[in-house]
């Protein structure tokens, strides 16, 4: 096997490369979510050159190199090869701002070669830079990306990391390949991931208005319903997207979030950024054969969430009166497209029994907080010291759900739908106990930050949610 002269430098690509992202899209994304407002100066940017671009990127956002996802194995080698006297080189398109402080952060670089506002240091401007430095032949190359021929073309020896097939052929038949890194690839169930598909169980909430009016269930109204279901669903998915790429930072210090798709790098964020517009047309364009009244609720739903995304979310309280709003607004939206009148009661039940449970959901990313002996939420607005009264105002939500639905039995609205009112009275103690029960699971540390999920999972949840549906069924047959 060949091996690398130990006496010529190494030279070590960044982007793609030594960490499993680009830095150019993470700076996109922190001026997206902390300085909106400057997108309107990147076309004026880009116009002067992309290392102007890069420049101005790095200027105004700071990227934290602690958390962006190294490749591990990778970095082990490099340790490796410089306890063996190797003199390393990190050498990058990204502007050198930022690819100093990687360096900085790893310590083991002994030279910096990077844009600098006016140079775009990518494809053959890198390689001519490396050729006046070091030499043609002169040092060792570890690069990823089609960009990197140019390079690999006037280098001693190659190393490919994170390459697709077609760079690796190409790089064989150009240099002496000595090491290979190959990634994870990318399945079925990241991509499920990426789309969060387990989340569309919430938009069961759209069948919600008709099922409870006792509607007839007809052909066209199944294929209205079910459209409505994949519009609803598609949209969320791309909101899903957009707020992982936004939570980023975030997420990588998260004690599971981290694993994310973005998060971890095992799929570019370029992937994501193409994708959640997709989705969003396409969600929109189904939204359109439904109605244009329930159009107008997903663009609201939509916009909402963003909002939230963008900034809410990190403003305490409203971040969980938004949450339950987004919840109902799915319940709104199923009643468009239902053509069912919306019940006020059904409206004030939902919005307090969903503020409950994003209060647990803050309440139990507090808890993990806590544990990690953190003293606030990263990207939220909240101190671990605030979990006594989150917990209180999230109970009293629920009971608060739990004495509209008990108003609500001895309405006429009840007399008209059902034979047997007075059965319905046993699905009160039932919504309390389940209140009950997610709330001492967050309170002993066993919740998933996300309830819905944790009780779509749990089989006392499942086992209390049977006999709710059941307890209105027999009211009705009988």
């Amino acid at each position: 096997m060949l091996v690398t002269s130990k006496d010529k430098p190494l030279i070590v690509d960044l982007d793609g490369t030594l960490i499993r992202t680009d830095l150019l899209y993470e700076s996109l994304l922190l001026l997206v979510r902390e300085k909106l407002y400057f997108l309107f100066l990147l076309p004026y940017w880009l116009f002067r050159g992309k290392a102007h671009l890069k420049r101005m990127l790095t200027r105004f956002t700071t990227i934290s190199v602690q958390t962006l996802p190294y490749h591990q194995e990778l970095l082990v080698w490099l340790k490796q090869q410089r306890d063996h006297g190797r003199y390393l080189v990190l050498c990058s398109a990204s502007d050198s701002l930022n690819v100093q402080l990687v360096a900085q952060h790893l310590g083991i670089f002994d030279k910096v070669i990077a844009s600098d506002g006016l140079v775009n240091l990518a494809g053959a401007h890198k390689a001519t830079e490396l050729v006046r430095t070091f030499g043609a032949k002169g040092f060792d190359y570890v690069g990823n990306s089609s960009d990197d021929l140019y390079v690999w073309a006037q280098a001693h020896a190659g190393i490919v990391v994170n390459a697709s097939e077609r760079v690796l052929k190409k790089a064989q038949q150009i240099i002496p390949i000595v090491q290979i890194f190959q990634s994870p690839q990318i399945e079925l169930k990241d991509c499920l991931r990426v789309l969060r598909v387990h989340q569309w169980v919430k938009n069961i909430l759209l069948f919600i208005p008709f099922l409870a009016a006792h509607v007839l269930i007809t052909l066209e109204l199944t294929q209205h319903m079910l459209l409505a279901f994949l519009s609803f669903s598609l949209c969320a998915s791309a909101v899903y997207i957009t707020n992982d790429l936004l939570d980023l930072e975030s997420d990588r210090q998260h004690p599971r979030k981290y694993k994310r798709p973005f998060a971890s790098g095992k799929i570019p964020i370029l992937n994501g950024l193409v994708l959640a517009p997709i989705l969003l047309l396409s969600s929109i364009a189904i939204g359109v054969l439904v109605s244009q009244e329930f159009t107008v609720c997903l663009l609201i739903y939509f916009g909402l969430t963003c909002a939230y995304s963008f900034f809410l979310k990190r403003v305490a309280l409203l971040d969980c009166m938004v949450l339950a709003i987004l919840y109902t607004l799915r319940i709104v939206a199923g009643a468009i497209a239902a053509e069912v009148p919306l019940s006020f009661w059904l409206l004030s039940f939902s919005v307090f029994l969903f503020l409950s449970l994003a209060f647990i959901k803050r309440y139990a990313e507090l808890y993990s907080s806590e544990k990690m002996d953190g003293e606030k939420i990263n990207g939220r607005g909240y101190m671990t010291s605030d979990q006594s009264l989150i917990q209180q105002m999230g109970v009293s939500s629920g009971f608060a759900a739990s004495l509209l639905l008990a108003l609500y039995l001895n309405s006429e609205n009840v007399a008209l739908l059902y034979h047997k009112p007075e059965i319905i009275w046993a699905s009160i103690p039932l919504i309390l106990l389940w209140l009950s029960r997610m709330w001492l699971k967050a309170h002993r540390g066993l919740m998933h930050d996300d309830p819905i999920l944790f009780a779509i999972k749990d089989k006392a949840s499942l086992l209390i949610g049977v006999l709710f549906v059941g307890v209105f069924y027999l009211a009705t047959l009988l």
